[in-house]
Protein backbone atom coordinates (compact mmCIF):
# COMPACT_ATOMS: atom_id res chain seq x y z
CA UNK A 1 0.00 0.00 0.00
CA UNK A 2 1.48 3.94 -0.58
CA UNK A 3 2.42 5.95 2.11
CA UNK A 4 -1.53 6.95 3.55
CA UNK A 5 -2.09 10.24 6.49
CA UNK A 6 -5.70 10.73 7.11
CA UNK A 7 -5.47 14.08 8.92
CA UNK A 8 -7.47 17.68 9.12
CA UNK A 9 -3.37 19.00 10.02
CA UNK A 10 -1.98 20.98 7.47
CA UNK A 11 1.56 21.06 8.57
CA UNK A 12 1.00 17.41 9.18
CA UNK A 13 -0.19 16.82 5.53
CA UNK A 14 2.42 19.75 3.96
CA UNK A 15 4.94 17.47 5.96
CA UNK A 16 3.98 14.44 4.51
CA UNK A 17 4.06 15.83 1.04
CA UNK A 18 7.01 16.33 1.63
CA UNK A 19 8.43 13.45 2.89
CA UNK A 20 6.54 11.08 -0.04
CA UNK A 21 6.82 13.39 -2.89
CA UNK A 22 3.51 13.58 -5.37
CA UNK A 23 0.20 13.10 -3.41
CA UNK A 24 -2.66 12.83 -4.10
CA UNK A 25 -6.28 13.86 -2.25
CA UNK A 26 -8.82 10.81 -2.16
CA UNK A 27 -12.32 11.58 -0.54
CA UNK A 28 -13.49 9.53 2.48
CA UNK A 29 -16.90 10.27 1.71
CA UNK A 30 -18.82 10.56 -2.02
CA UNK A 31 -21.99 12.45 -0.29
CA UNK A 32 -24.16 14.27 -2.81
CA UNK A 33 -23.61 18.37 -3.40
CA UNK A 34 -23.64 20.45 -6.35
CA UNK A 35 -21.88 22.96 -7.46
CA UNK A 36 -23.27 25.95 -9.11
CA UNK A 37 -27.14 23.95 -8.86
CA UNK A 38 -25.29 20.81 -10.68
CA UNK A 39 -24.84 17.55 -9.06
CA UNK A 40 -20.82 17.10 -8.48
CA UNK A 41 -18.49 14.87 -7.24
CA UNK A 42 -15.01 14.63 -5.52
CA UNK A 43 -12.53 12.70 -7.38
CA UNK A 44 -8.95 11.43 -6.77
CA UNK A 45 -6.95 14.45 -7.00
CA UNK A 46 -2.91 15.23 -7.30
CA UNK A 47 -2.47 17.96 -4.91
CA UNK A 48 0.85 20.37 -4.45
CA UNK A 49 2.60 21.38 -1.14
CA UNK A 50 1.37 25.01 -2.39
CA UNK A 51 -2.05 23.60 -2.29
CA UNK A 52 -2.02 22.48 1.66
CA UNK A 53 -3.53 25.77 3.72
CA UNK A 54 -4.94 26.13 6.67
CA UNK A 55 -8.59 24.99 4.87
CA UNK A 56 -7.56 21.46 5.40
CA UNK A 57 -8.17 22.16 9.35
CA UNK A 58 -11.86 21.94 8.54
CA UNK A 59 -12.38 18.47 8.09
CA UNK A 60 -10.31 15.05 7.84
CA UNK A 61 -8.60 14.55 4.72
CA UNK A 62 -6.87 11.37 2.88
CA UNK A 63 -3.48 11.84 1.41
CA UNK A 64 -1.76 8.98 -0.65
CA UNK A 65 1.69 9.02 -2.23
CA UNK A 66 0.12 9.08 -5.99
CA UNK A 67 1.20 5.55 -7.71
CA UNK A 68 2.79 5.71 -11.07
CA UNK A 69 0.21 3.22 -12.60
CA UNK A 70 -0.88 1.55 -16.16
CA UNK A 71 -3.96 0.20 -15.37
CA UNK A 72 -6.15 -0.47 -12.03
CA UNK A 73 -8.03 -4.08 -11.17
CA UNK A 74 -11.18 -3.96 -9.23
CA UNK A 75 -11.50 -7.25 -7.40
CA UNK A 76 -14.66 -7.93 -5.97
CA UNK A 77 -15.03 -10.76 -3.56
CA UNK A 78 -18.53 -11.81 -2.74
CA UNK A 79 -18.84 -14.66 0.03
CA UNK A 80 -16.25 -17.21 -1.73
CA UNK A 81 -16.24 -15.96 -5.29
CA UNK A 82 -13.39 -13.32 -6.54
CA UNK A 83 -13.78 -11.73 -9.60
CA UNK A 84 -10.95 -9.69 -11.46
CA UNK A 85 -11.29 -6.80 -13.82
CA UNK A 86 -8.55 -4.81 -15.44
CA UNK A 87 -9.63 -1.51 -15.79
CA UNK A 88 -7.74 0.55 -18.33
CA UNK A 89 -7.96 3.98 -19.72
CA UNK A 90 -7.03 5.61 -23.19
CA UNK A 91 -6.21 8.61 -20.97
CA UNK A 92 -2.77 7.50 -19.19
CA UNK A 93 -2.88 10.53 -16.72
CA UNK A 94 -6.35 9.70 -15.18
CA UNK A 95 -6.35 9.24 -11.81
CA UNK A 96 -9.74 8.05 -10.96
CA UNK A 97 -11.58 5.61 -13.66
CA UNK A 98 -14.43 6.97 -12.10
CA UNK A 99 -14.72 10.36 -13.65
CA UNK A 100 -14.79 9.45 -17.33
CA UNK A 101 -16.14 6.01 -18.19
CA UNK A 102 -16.12 6.90 -22.23
CA UNK A 103 -12.05 6.38 -22.13
CA UNK A 104 -12.46 2.59 -20.22
CA UNK A 105 -11.82 -0.69 -21.25
CA UNK A 106 -12.29 -3.91 -18.90
CA UNK A 107 -11.22 -7.44 -19.30
CA UNK A 108 -11.68 -10.03 -16.73
CA UNK A 109 -8.19 -11.40 -15.83
CA UNK A 110 -7.27 -14.36 -12.80
CA UNK A 111 -6.78 -12.28 -9.83
CA UNK A 112 -2.89 -12.95 -8.27
CA UNK A 113 -2.95 -15.44 -5.99
CA UNK A 114 -0.69 -13.73 -3.83
CA UNK A 115 -3.67 -10.95 -3.31
CA UNK A 116 -6.24 -13.86 -2.73
CA UNK A 117 -5.28 -15.24 0.84
CA UNK A 118 -4.76 -11.43 1.94
CA UNK A 119 -8.65 -10.15 0.82
CA UNK A 120 -10.04 -12.76 2.38
CA UNK A 121 -8.28 -12.59 6.01
CA UNK A 122 -8.99 -8.66 5.60
CA UNK A 123 -12.84 -9.49 4.97
CA UNK A 124 -12.56 -11.46 8.21
CA UNK A 125 -10.90 -9.17 10.25
CA UNK A 126 -13.82 -6.88 9.43
CA UNK A 127 -16.47 -9.60 9.65
CA UNK A 128 -17.74 -9.03 6.23
CA UNK A 129 -18.48 -11.46 3.51
CA UNK A 130 -18.19 -8.66 0.48
CA UNK A 131 -15.49 -6.03 -0.57
CA UNK A 132 -14.39 -4.36 -3.69
CA UNK A 133 -10.67 -4.31 -3.47
CA UNK A 134 -8.65 -2.09 -5.80
CA UNK A 135 -5.52 -1.79 -6.99
CA UNK A 136 -3.17 0.25 -9.53
CA UNK A 137 -1.13 -1.77 -11.71
CA UNK A 138 2.45 -0.43 -12.44
CA UNK A 139 4.58 -0.84 -15.95
CA UNK A 140 5.99 -3.98 -14.40
CA UNK A 141 2.57 -5.44 -13.31
CA UNK A 142 2.94 -4.94 -9.90
CA UNK A 143 -0.43 -4.35 -8.26
CA UNK A 144 -0.06 -2.07 -5.32
CA UNK A 145 -3.24 -2.11 -2.44
CA UNK A 146 -5.24 0.97 -2.78
CA UNK A 147 -8.23 0.39 -0.53
CA UNK A 148 -11.32 -1.85 -0.35
CA UNK A 149 -14.91 0.10 -0.41
CA UNK A 150 -17.19 -2.22 1.57
CA UNK A 151 -19.90 -1.48 -0.26
CA UNK A 152 -18.10 -0.53 -3.09
CA UNK A 153 -20.27 -0.66 -6.49
CA UNK A 154 -19.81 -3.64 -9.11
CA UNK A 155 -22.95 -3.86 -11.19
CA UNK A 156 -21.29 -2.14 -14.25
CA UNK A 157 -18.90 -4.46 -14.30
CA UNK A 158 -21.04 -7.43 -14.65
CA UNK A 159 -22.90 -5.16 -17.46
CA UNK A 160 -19.24 -5.25 -19.11
CA UNK A 161 -17.64 -8.08 -18.60
CA UNK A 162 -21.17 -10.84 -18.31
CA UNK A 163 -19.18 -12.18 -14.65
CA UNK A 164 -21.93 -13.81 -12.56
CA UNK A 165 -21.69 -11.21 -9.90
CA UNK A 166 -25.58 -10.89 -9.13
CA UNK A 167 -25.89 -14.87 -8.62
CA UNK A 168 -22.72 -14.57 -6.45
CA UNK A 169 -24.72 -12.13 -4.42
CA UNK A 170 -27.89 -13.82 -4.67
CA UNK A 171 -26.38 -17.41 -3.62
CA UNK A 172 -25.09 -15.44 -0.47
CA UNK A 173 -28.03 -14.17 0.73
CA UNK A 174 -29.76 -16.84 0.24
CA UNK A 175 -27.62 -19.10 2.16
CA UNK A 176 -26.97 -17.08 4.59
CA UNK A 177 -23.46 -15.34 5.14
CA UNK A 178 -22.46 -17.43 7.95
Amino acid sequence: MPPTIITNDPGEALAFARGVGRIVYKPLYLGMHERDGEPASIWVKEVFPAELDESIAGTIHLFQARCDKVADLRVTVIGDHVFCVRIESKDPELLDWRYDYDTLSYSVVEPPLELIEGMRTYLKRFDLVFGCFDFAVTREGAPIFLECNPNGQWGWLEDETGLPMTAALADLLERGTR
